[in-house]
C-alpha cells in the first residue's frame, strides 16, 4: 500500500507526487493560472491545506509554509471558517464539480469570489483530496456595473433625443405667440375627426374664435398690447380645453377649436363660459390694464353639417352673426334636418 504524501511534499508548486496524481496537480494549476485564480488542496478529512499556489499563499496572508498543514480555523475568522466548511462538506458529497459565491469582509476589504471544488480520489481513498479554485469577481462584476451605467447612460439620451426631437417637430406646428398649434395642423385634425366621426357615428363640435376689434388704447399701444392679448388668448384656450382637443390660432385674429366627441349643447356651454373669461379677463402692460373680447360660431358634425365642408360654412355663418351682434357674443349653428 503507498502511502499519502505528506503536506511538505505537496507544498511544492508541481505537486506531481504519486499520492496526489500529477494529471490533476497539472490541471489545477493550469485552470488556476488562466482564470488568475487562487488554488488550494485540503486533506478531505481534517480540512488541513495540503498545497496552495502563490496567489493563495497571498491572499492568506502567509507563505505556504506556513499555511500547508493548518485548517482554516488557524487562519481566518471563525465566521468564514463555518461558511467555508459548510461549502466544503457539500462538494464532498457531490460526484460533479460545486461552485459556491462566497461575498465576506477580509482583512479590511470586500471581498467577492466564485470557488469551485472538486473531491477527488487518491490511490483508491475515495474523497482523499478537496481541490478548490477561487476566481475573483470583483473585476467582472465592476465591468458589469460599467457596462449597466453605459446602456443606461445610452437608453437616458436616446430618450432625450426623442423628446427633443419631438419638441422640435412639435414647435414647428406651434405659433409663437400663443403656443397653440397652427393652421395646417387644424385642418389635418379637423380631417380626422370628420373620419373617426363618420366611422364611428360619434358626433364633435367645431368653434370659430375672432377676437373683437380692439380699444383704441390697445391700438395706441401698437404691437406690444396685441402681443399681450394674444398670450391670454392662447392661456385661456389651453385651459379650457383637454388633451384630446384641438386648440388652434388660424390667423392673425382668428382661432379654431375642435371638441372631439361633444355635442352642440355641450360645446355651447364649455364655449359660453369661456366667452365671458374673455371678456372679464385683464391683460397688463407697462402697470396699464387692458381688456379684450370675442365673438364665437359653435357647429356640430353631423347634426348641423354631413360634410366637413357643410360644417366649416354652418360655423362660419354663426361666427358672423355674432359678430353682427355686436362682438362678445356665442352662436349656434342651425341644426340640419333630414328630407322625409
Amino acid at each position: 500500500m503507498s502511502s499519502t504524501p505528506s503536506p511538505t511534499e505537496l507544498e511544492r508548486s508541481d505537486a506531481t507526487e504519486p499520492g496526489f496524481g500529477p494529471v490533476l496537480a497539472a490541471l489545477c494549476e493550469t485552470w488556476a493560472a488562466r482564470q488568475g485564480a487562487m488554488l488550494s488542496i485540503k486533506d478531505a478529512a481534517s480540512g488541513r491545506y495540503a498545497y496552495v499556489n502563490d496567489a493563495m499563499a497571498r491572499f492568506l496572508g502567509r507563505p505556504a509554509s506556513q499555511i500547508c498543514g493548518h485548517g482554516d480555523a488557524e487562519l481566518v475568522d471563525p465566521a468564514l471558517v463555518t461558511a467555508w466548511r459548510a461549502a466544503e462538506q457539500s462538494a464532498l458529497s457531490q460526484a460533479q464539480p460545486l461552485t459556491s459565491e462566497h461575498r465576506f469582509e477580509w482583512a479590511g476589504q470586500r471581498h467577492d469570489y466564485a470557488v469551485l471544488r472538486l473531491a477527488v480520489d487518491a490511490d483508491g481513498q475515495a474523497g482523499r483530496w478537496l481541490c478548490s479554485v477561487w476566481t475573483d469577481q470583483a473585476p467582472q462584476r465592476q465591468k458589469d456595473l460599467q457596462l449597466r451605467a453605459a446602456l443606461q447612460q445610452l437608453e437616458e439620451q436616446q430618450r432625450a433625443n426623442e423628446k427633443l426631437r419631438l419638441e422640435v417637430a412639435d414647435q414647428g406646428l406651434r405659433d409663437a405667440a400663443t403656443g397653440l398649434y397652427t393652421r395646417p395642423h387644424f385642418e389635418d385634425q379637423l380631417r380626422r375627426e370628420v373620419d373617426l366621426s363618420t366611422r364611428e357615428h360619434r358626433e364633435f363640435a367645431l368653434v370659430l374664435i375672432e377676437l373683437d376689434p380692439f380699444s383704441e388704447r390697445v391700438g395706441e399701444l401698437g404691437a406690444a398690447a396685441e402681443t399681450r392679448i394674444f398670450e391670454a388668448m392662447g392661456r385661456l384656450l389651453r385651459g379650457n380645453t383637454r388633451a384630446m382637443d384641438a386648440s388652434c390660432r388660424l390667423d392673425g385674429r382668428r382661432f379654431g377649436v375642435l371638441l372631439s366627441g361633444v355635442g352642440l349643447a355641450t360645446a355651447h356651454s364649455r364655449m359660453e363660459g369661456l366667452r365671458r373669461q374673455c371678456a372679464t379677463q385683464i391683460v397688463v402692460l407697462n402697470g396699464e390694464e387692458l381688456g379684450f373680447s370675442v365673438s364665437m360660431g359653435v357647429a356640430s358634425f353631423p347634426h348641423t353639417a354631413a360634410s366637413q365642408q357643410d360644417l366649416l360654412v354652418a360655423c362660419e355663418g354663426a361666427l358672423a352673426e355674432a359678430r353682427r351682434r355686436g362682438g362678445n357674443h356665442l352662436t349656434l349653428a342651425s341644426i340640419r334636418f333630414e328630407d322625409r
